[in-house]
């Protein structure tokens, strides 16, 4: 069967591979073997400058041919190192044999020993895998988050002014403004994204069991430490994590996804709270034409989007929780169920960007019903409660809490004529009244 959108077990790969696609360079088998063989041929052109006398005769002018060899892979040569895979069961090893070809082309045969020099597979996916992934949060997901935050930002500024009810417990509190809101959620996502800045993506450089055995007891008086750091932050562009085991501790990675996670967190709560200011009919929905928003029901229009997001945020959180708890535990030097969990990056990812993309385009959808804000700010003059026992406190009035409590927490209608006529009983100046009656649940909004 031919792998396509309909037959595809997974809905990244299958409903919504549009919106994933961008990912398939970074998070693909092709991908990963496409950046393994980078690594080896990087690794390969740093040992020639490293000083090695078996490589002083290698010409530099070839660098840009064995760069060609990453840089025009093509999924014919990811083919061919999966069949290659099918005989050595070994997937690192197929990269080598297959670059080795490569070598015979260009005439490079007496040096085909010194790809994988001193290496142990490790060496390569644990580069590949953080530089990748590196590549794809540059590319690919900041500029979705970015694009979202940006709407978000331009919402804030563009409701600013919007007076509106707020609500603690679900009850009428303190009025705020919808702009001011809004832009709790900017501040949330750019604080968790100066915290994920910090986080260096994390490569392990160092032989079978992380001390560059191999290397230092064929060329004892080389400074294998310091090639590994050079080769894996100046070339590669990574931190280097030294000493380590086998592989990579993860410990960055987790902190990683974990903030990738808060991220996510954040945005399920902002696509909780705009859907129920839709069902608070605070906002509208721009209506397409032919959509149909119940098979039974015509009249519905559903926030959709902000479902299909909170979903998939879910999704995506669920997993990078596993890789955050999982990754940085592996039995003394190495156990190998990091391999099987580091092919799955990708997934909480495109479930992110699923989920970005439907926020986005929901908020692009809400139409702002000024007249219901105003209407529950009518019905709630309860909330100047507050308001008024605080001035009177600062008169220095006596229980003013006690007094405002008496007249509002009951089951009576409390309006503009009902506050005002409490005013009148206060035992205060003319001037004070005057100033209390200026209060409105539509002006009651501080900073």
């Amino acid at each position: 069967m031919q792998l396509t959108e309909l037959n595809a077990i997974s809905p990244i790969d299958g409903r919504y591979r549009n919106k994933t696609v961008s990912l398939a360079p970074y998070f693909s088998e092709e991908a990963l073997i496409k950046y393994r063989v980078l690594i080896e041929v990087e690794y390969f052109i740093a040992l020639c400058e490293a000083n090695l006398p078996q490589l002083a005769t290698v010409d530099k002018g070839l660098y840009g041919n064995l760069r060609n060899i990453y840089e025009n892979f093509s999924t014919e040569d990811a083919l061919w190192i999966k069949e290659t895979e099918k005989t050595t069961n070994h997937d690192v090893k197929a990269v080598e044999y297959f670059i080795k070809t490569k070598f015979d082309a260009l005439g490079l045969q007496q040096y085909k020993e010194f790809i994988h020099f001193g290496l142990t597979s490790q060496d390569i996916n644990n580069t590949a895998i953080p530089l990748s992934t590196k590549d794809a949060f540059e590319k690919v997901y900041l500029p979705s988050l970015i694009g979202l935050v940006s709407k978000l930002k331009e919402l804030s500024v563009e409701w600013k002014d919007i007076p509106m009810l707020a609500r603690t417990h679900g009850q009428p509190a303190s009025p705020t403004r919808l702009g001011k809101e809004i832009h709790v959620f900017v501040e949330r996502l750019e604080e968790q994204m100066r915290l994920l800045f910090n986080v260096p993506f994390a490569a392990k450089f160092g032989g079978a069991t992380g001390n560059y055995n191999a290397h230092v007891v064929a060329y004892p008086n080389n400074d294998w430490k310091a090639f590994g750091t050079n080769f894996v932050e100046d070339i590669l562009g990574l931190h280097h994590s030294f000493p380590t085991t086998q592989i990579e501790h993860y410990d960055h990675f987790a902190a990683f996804f974990d903030a990738l996670k808060r991220i996510n967190t954040i945005l399920i709560d902002l696509d909780r709270d705009i859907w129920t200011y839709v069902s608070m009919e605070y906002f509208k929905q721009k209506i397409k034409a032919g959509e149909i928003g119940s098979s039974a029901m015509p009249h519905k229009v559903n926030p959709i989007d902000f479902e299909n997001s909170e979903g998939n945020l879910g999704i995506a959180n669920a997993i990078f929780e596993h890789l955050s708890a999982k990754l940085p535990i592996s039995r003394l030097q190495r156990d190998l169920t990091d391999s099987t969990v580091l092919r799955n990056i990708g997934v909480p990812m495109g479930h992110t960007l699923i989920a970005f993309e439907a926020t986005l385009k929901g908020l692009n959808k809400l139409l702002l019903n000024e007249d219901k804000f105003a209407e529950d700010l009518e019905k709630n003059w309860a909330v100047v409660a507050e308001a008024i026992q605080t001035i009177l406190r600062r008169e220095g009035y006596p229980n003013p809490y006690e007094a405002l409590k008496d007249l509002t927490r009951t089951n009576s209608v409390i309006n503009k004529e009902s506050i005002h006529a409490f005013i009148e009983t206060l035992n205060v100046s003319d001037a004070i009244k005057a100033e209390l009656k200026v209060i409105t649940p539509s002006n009651y909004l501080g900073i």
